[in-house]
């Protein structure tokens, strides 16, 4: 385990002295992608760095992708119909992401997985009050994935502040976004599907409602399928449940003072036919920002009642899994660095499989242009004594 260890730090720290030194010698440049377009303004007003979204940024796109008092008649056609809304030009971007991994597990050496990600994305408002956002993936491990995140999102109804979102997204988005995250390296906790169960915090077909008080305090609502997305369940039906149940979702959240955000989640719902099994989930999360330090943790528990159907490999048994992660990121200069740094730690531990995973992350990252993020980044899996190495170029344009 040590000289595993050691040889994954060595390894990182060579491939950082060659990052940095090549990164350094670049110059920065305001890129204009998406909204930023639209509105004229350059992608740090909501990111920091991109994916990753600052608080104006959550502020954008829950309010439908609209500026208060920015979005001018001049940005929809002028068609003599007062009921009828048409964009004058759709909002496109697109998001590129490439990487040169080795794992120390495999005789394949270094691989060269570029491009990783590649897709299309479009949003924006339609109606007032209303708003779409998609993406499509036109590659994604190499193969065409298809539309994860799409959504029709209706706004402030009956002018409160109550926002109603139809489509597909992740049951996790009111937890910490994945699609949001920095590394490579997931948030482990959110895909774990203990044996056959097709239930997890990730994407999903459903309804999601959000409440915010001025109190600082959220709720949030979420009724779902329960089976993922992808083609239609039942082929001659058309339909996309693959059982007659649905999941139930909630949190609350609380601001506690000017650097400090606590949350609280709660799932319950049933899935299988003609062998059922009853799902609950439940768990606290909690966000600290200072300065230029930003820590996320999350602890869930799940419980879930016949995972195996009465099937291998656990015919009839009930099964806890408990886990979660720590994020902390530093970024010296604010949302004005250059220059980031983020360590991860994730652990899931499945009762009767013992630790399922455990792993540590260390990534560091520069931004060669405001849109254009390099990046170097080693994850050690604790229980097999492993290295994942990964030198990384995000860009979104």
């Amino acid at each position: 385990m040590g000289r595993s260890l050691l040889c994954g730090i060595v390894s990182l720290m060579i491939l950082v002295i060659v990052v940095v030194s090549f990164i350094t010698q670049t110059k920065t440049v305001e890129a204009m992608p998406g909204f930023a377009r639209k509105y004229s303004m350059s992608c740090t007003t909501c990111h920091a760095p991109a994916p990753r979204l600052k608080d104006y940024g959550d502020e954008f796109a829950g309010n439908g992708f609209v500026l208060e008092d920015q979005d001018a008649p001049r940005y929809y056609d002028n068609t003599g119909d007062n009921l009828l809304h048409l964009i004058r030009d759709f909002q496109f971007g697109f998001r590129f992401e490439g990487f040169i991994k080795h794992h120390t597990e495999t005789d394949n050496g270094v691989d060269f997985s570029f491009p990783y990600n590649v897709k299309i994305m479009s949003g924006g408002p339609i109606a007032p009050d209303i708003a779409y956002y998609f993406y499509f993936y036109m590659s994604e491990h190499g193969e065409i994935a298809g539309i994860e995140d799409a959504y029709v999102m209706f706004n402030n109804l009956f002018g409160s502040e109550l926002d109603i979102y139809v489509g597909q997204f992740q049951i996790s988005d009111p937890l910490f976004k994945r699609e949001l995250r920095l590394t490579y390296e997931d948030y482990k906790i959110y895909t774990h599907r203990p044996d056959s169960s097709q239930v997890n915090l990730g994407y999903d077909r459903g309804i999601m409602m959000t409440y915010g008080f001025p109190t600082g305090t959220d709720l949030i609502f979420e009724v779902t399928n329960g089976n993922g997305i992808g083609e239609t369940a039942v082929e001659f039906s058309r339909t996309y449940d693959s059982d007659k149940y649905k999941l139930a979702a909630g949190r609350i959240s609380q601001d506690v003072g000017e650097y400090f955000r606590l949350g609280a989640f709660g799932l319950y719902g049933k899935e299988g036919n003609p062998e059922v099994s009853e799902i609950t989930i439940g768990g606290i999360d909690a966000t600290m920002a200072y300065g230029p330090f930003e820590a996320n943790f999350q602890f869930l528990e799940r419980k879930d009642s016949n995972p195996g159907f009465g099937q291998s490999p656990c015919p009839d048994c009930k099964t806890i899994s408990r886990g979660g992660l720590a994020e902390l990121i530093i970024m010296p200069h604010g949302d004005r660095s250059r220059f980031y740094m983020v360590g991860l730690y994730n652990v899931i531990d499945y009762d009767h499989r013992a630790v399922a995973y455990q792993s540590v992350t260390g990534h560091i990252g520069y931004l060669l242009h405001t849109n254009i993020r390099a990046f170097v980044e080693n994850t050690y899996d604790i229980e097999n004594e492993e290295n994942r190495f990964v030198l990384g170029l995000f860009t979104a344009f």
